[in-house]
């Protein structure tokens, strides 16, 4: 009997174990057929619950459960960054917020958000202020100098490459290599005050143009030098800028929302080899330049003092610029605004377009022809067919008279005698007053006081570059060459160099 008992207490035990297992097997099925559903209807109760939180300005309690949906992956994270960024700031943790506003701007691209209102408590720390400067758009004193600059470049530009003149080509040259560095100037007035972030497809425009510097400045001198005329060879020169576009297409190609990703999370690709191709390119033209340069002034006789400071100084500006630039290539790796040696390059660029624009523009001579200002020259201008109609000078006559006045002012040096006078010359030439002026006007292009002050202001810096040590007297050298006084001296000669006696040989210690 209690055999009987036992056995069936045991059958109870096993079927009971066996509904337990096989209840906990249709459990478990359960749980997996409905675990999505479950988690999302958690984590959407728990979403509101934070929000709800945040509203109630409970701003602890809603971070701990928006960083638990964030470790969660919520499918939402750039929500879950501006909750955070609001509840930190709210809450008076500046570090934190900061973190994750920045964390949004690069989820969202929205540079904008720096500027919520709901940040307003933490502008004075040093963090918020650090993105701030990052991301917000700023107008300062450096910004606006280089706008300033930019536009005063692309205007003086625009006249030199559009109005017609003698020497087209050459205003063509020198206004198209303004232009390049103004325009650069303006890329980079857009850079400094972040307005690259509303203007995304301004990325690497500038770079399109980094190996025309060269050429265009090389070519002008070879224009004003040698009257250069440009071959189909010349047109090699142009092969790098094409190259470069070429090999740029898939950025360039790019929709600006790519090109702002790019922007915003500071992926600039091929950028140190932009960099170093870009001063391989200035390296290479401005040894051309200065090769150019000396090799003209070996072959000229007459020093063109304006002519030659305008060459040197544009040298000057050119290779302190590449200079600049290439410390900055190899000593930093990466893109950097903002630095000292960016800056000090970004100035001497903006130094040059103020000099080549104040001087083309209250200058002209400097873009035209520039005609050898030593008359030893002699190039006869066209003959005005009105002024002198009625003169019975015939061009043998005239081309007879004129050897003679040149023999005059070379052999005899007749300008010499301070009170020379038209009548005196033409005493000297056996003819009388109108035909020496007529003379004078059709082959020199000159009036009779101009003519005689151009052969003193000639001898006159033949002397002063022969006592290039500072010995000689000015004054003396004035009356030497037929001037009265120093006065007229220096006017004439600064009308004739744009410079004073002094200024010209101080150019020689440079």
């Amino acid at each position: 009997m209690l055999q009987t008992q036992l056995n069936l207490k045991s059958a109870y035990c096993c079927i009971f174990l066996l509904c337990f297992l096989f209840s906990g097997g249709l459990f478990a099925k359960n749980n997996n057929v409905n675990l999505v559903v479950d988690f999302i209807s958690d984590t959407t109760h728990a979403l509101a619950k934070a929000d709800t939180l945040f509203s109630l300005k409970k701003y602890d309690l809603a971070i701990s459960i928006y960083k638990t949906l964030l470790i969660d992956d919520y499918k939402d994270p750039n929500y879950l960054h501006k909750r955070l960024a609001f509840s930190y700031a709210k809450s008076d943790q500046p570090d934190e917020a900061s973190v994750f506003i920045e964390k949004y701007i690069l989820g969202t691209l929205d540079v904008s958000f720096v500027n919520h209102s709901y940040f307003d408590s933490i502008k004075t720390y040093d963090k918020f202020k650090i993105l701030q400067k990052k991301y917000q758009s700023k107008i300062n004193g450096w910004a606006l100098f280089c706008l300033y600059v930019g536009f005063i470049g692309v205007f003086i530009s625009t006249i030199l490459i559009f109005k017609p003149t003698k020497d087209r080509l050459g205003n063509l040259l020198i206004g198209c290599f303004l232009l390049l560095h103004s325009l650069f100037i303006l890329r980079v007035s857009i850079l400094i005050t972040n307005y690259e972030f509303y203007l995304p497809h301004t990325l690497y425009i500038s770079a399109s143009f980094s190996f025309l510097y060269g050429p265009f400045i090389y070519f002008y001198f070879k224009r004003i030098n040698q009257q250069h005329k440009f071959r189909k060879v010349d047109l090699l020169h142009l092969l790098p800028t094409l190259l470069f576009l070429i090999f740029m297409i898939p950025i360039y190609s790019l929709s600006s929302e790519e090109k702002l990703y790019m922007i915003i999370h500071n992926e600039r690709p091929y950028v140190i080899l932009i960099m170093i191709a870009k001063l391989i390119s200035l390296m290479i033209y401005g040894l051309l330049l200065v090769m150019e340069h000396f090799n003209k002034r070996k072959k000229e006789k007459t020093l063109d003092i304006s002519k030659k400071n305008w060459q040197r100084n544009l040298i000057m500006f050119y290779s302190l610029y590449a200079a600049f630039y290439g410390t900055y290539t190899f000593i930093f790796r990466k893109y950097e605004m903002g630095s000292l040696l960016f800056n000090l390059q970004i100035f001497l660029m903006n130094l040059l377009v103020l000099y080549i624009s104040y001087n083309t523009f209250f200058n002209l001579a400097l873009v035209r022809d520039n005609k050898n200002r030593s008359l030893k020259t002699h190039n006869i201008n066209k003959l005005n067919p009105f002024k002198y109609s009625s003169s019975s000078l015939t061009t043998e006559l005239s081309i007879e008279l004129k050897d003679k006045l040149v023999k005059l002012m070379d052999k005899e040096k007749v300008y010499r005698k301070n009170d020379i006078t038209l009548q005196k010359i033409a005493d000297l030439l056996n003819t009388n007053r109108h035909n020496t002026s007529q003379i004078i006007n059709e082959h020199f292009g000159l009036n009779f006081f101009d003519l005689i002050n151009s052969y003193r202001i000639n001898e006159a810096m033949s002397i002063l570059k022969k006592n290039k040590s500072g010995v000689v007297n000015i004054i003396d050298v004035a009356y030497e060459v037929g001037f009265n006084n120093k006065v007229t001296f220096n006017k004439s000669f600064k009308k004739y160099n744009q410079i004073t006696p002094s200024e010209y040989l101080r150019s020689f210690s440079v």
